[in-house]
């Protein structure tokens, strides 16, 4: 007998049978995480069982299932990889005594007061010229937050604040990957893109800068805290040899990045910068020095504030963030393999009736995809995909399109705990999203502007007048043979 008769005809989900594996995952984050204590995994893994009996039941085959979620995971090898060399450059750069080099100056030169101020700043500039908020986070973020450590500032705000800088200069950097695929996927023009992004992108950072400015006003230098900093730096210098050669290396990263090398080799070329200086300048056996890329840099001096700041780094302490990351884009791949996530689209596509609701839509689906999907990629290109031909029915440039999955796609990925930004994130700076979500402004601010400037009509554009009635003979035309 012929084989496509034995195959299953593949049914479209309706939303309640699409709701099913979300509603699980809600439901099993929460008991997992809240009543028993465990970590996402777990729940994850469960909800992408149930994605995958509901796949099955309409009509998918296990082969199709599988070739999907590997095809979503191989999305994520380039994140997977950057991570472990990120864990390398930290467990490197502490033992060379280049991160304790740079919270050393750090903390002569920035006071607790305008410290979180001066973090968001730092980390959009250093984003800015890399292009990459990873890099950013991974290189000038881990000397931030043990500055704001060394200074007694809160480490949820720290973080915060280094995620809505690096997130700005990664979103506005012709340089970035996901500032070039937002307006690839939709048909804006790169430059275009970035333009139209400074009108909700601007207000958002001069409303976070303020909120930084005033939340820092908590913490002011005292005699015994300056005293705390004086201990920190001198027990810094007892165990590194400090010196202002030491930042060549985030500097000669930061220039790659500028001049466009790829960042996996870039990445590796400072993290072997790291191994040199450790065995230059720390006297480090090279066994040693190559060892620490792999477990990390460890020494204990009994000093709590001392330890927290040197025992880190190494790909083996990425393998948590591994194994989820890889869970989460199992999950994704079931899910936009079975139909679900365009079922969920279409569901709330049928309310949006207005230019304003069309954007909060867009905004609500990048959020969700976010959070579903797990995947800062996955969030800029389904909704990306899925609305372009709504936005061009009703004549609006696609570069809104573009600019409203950065606004609510890039800019809200980190707040997941199980998206692969906010995994990296919690990896890199050892603060949860959980923790650092309140606290991290631009990621807060940026989708609400979006929503507030479509039902206002405010820097919302519409296709030339001779390509929108171009568009509207075309669906006139369609409607007439239909």
């Amino acid at each position: 007998m012929n084989g496509k008769f034995n195959k299953k005809a593949v049914k479209t989900p309706s939303l309640k049978v699409a709701m099913i594996p979300i509603a699980f995952m809600i439901v099993s984050l929460y008991v997992g995480i809240a009543e028993f204590g465990l970590d996402p995994h777990v729940p994850l893994l469960l909800s992408a069982v149930v994605a995958t009996i509901v796949a099955l039941w309409l009509g998918h085959t296990w082969n199709d299932i599988e070739t999907s979620f590997l095809n979503t995971i191989r999305l994520s090898m380039q994140a997977v990889i950057i991570l472990l060399i990120i864990g390398a450059i930290i467990g490197t750069w502490i033992a060379a005594g280049i991160v304790p080099t740079m919270i050393y100056y750090g903390l002569s030169l920035l006071s607790p007061t305008y410290f979180l101020v001066s973090a968001c700043a730092i980390s959009a500039v250093v984003a800015l010229a890399s292009g990459n908020a990873w890099t950013a986070a991974g290189t000038i973020g881990i000397a931030i937050m043990g500055i704001g450590q060394g200074l007694g500032v809160d480490l949820a705000m720290v973080a915060g604040a280094v995620i809505s800088g690096v997130y700005f200069g990664d979103k506005v950097s012709p340089l970035s990957e996901t500032t070039n695929m937002a307006p690839g996927i939709t048909g804006a023009e790169l430059f275009e893109h970035i333009k139209h992004m400074m009108y909700t992108t601007i207000p958002a950072l001069v409303i976070a800068l303020i909120l930084y400015t005033i939340l820092g006003l908590q913490f002011s230098e005292t005699q015994s805290s300056i005293a705390e900093v004086q201990a920190l730096q001198n027990q810094l210098n007892d165990i590194f040899v400090i010196s202002p050669w030491l930042l060549l290396a985030p500097v000669a990263v930061i220039v790659m990045m500028v001049f466009k090398m790829p960042a996996i080799p870039g990445l590796t070329i400072g993290a072997l910068i790291g191994v040199v200086f450790a065995i230059g300048f720390q006297g480090v056996a090279p066994g040693e020095a190559l060892s620490v890329m792999y477990y990390g840099f460890s020494k204990e001096v009994g000093i709590e504030v001392v330890d927290n700041l040197l025992n880190n780094g190494g790909m083996e302490s990425m393998m948590y963030t591994v194994a989820l990351i890889l869970i989460a884009m199992s999950f994704g791949g079931i899910l936009e393999k079975a139909g679900i996530l365009e079922a969920i689209v279409l569901a709330l596509l049928s309310y949006a009736k207005k230019t304003g609701s069309l954007i909060a839509t867009t905004v609500a689906t990048c959020v969700a995809a976010n959070i579903i999907a797990c995947d800062q990629y996955l969030a800029i290109i389904l909704p990306g995909r899925m609305y372009s031909k709504a936005y061009k029915d009703r004549n609006l440039h696609p570069k809104n399109l573009s600019r409203t999955i950065e606004d609510a796609g890039t800019m809200t990925s980190p707040l997941v705990p199980w998206n692969t930004c906010g995994a990296f994130m919690f990896a890199t700076l050892g603060v949860s999203a959980l923790s650092y979500a309140p606290f991290a402004f631009l990621s807060l601010i940026s989708p609400i502007i979006a929503v507030i400037y479509g039902y206002l009509n405010i820097k919302i554009e519409y296709l030339p007048e001779k390509e929108s009635n171009m568009n509207i003979e075309f669906q006139s035309k369609r409607s007439a043979q239909a």
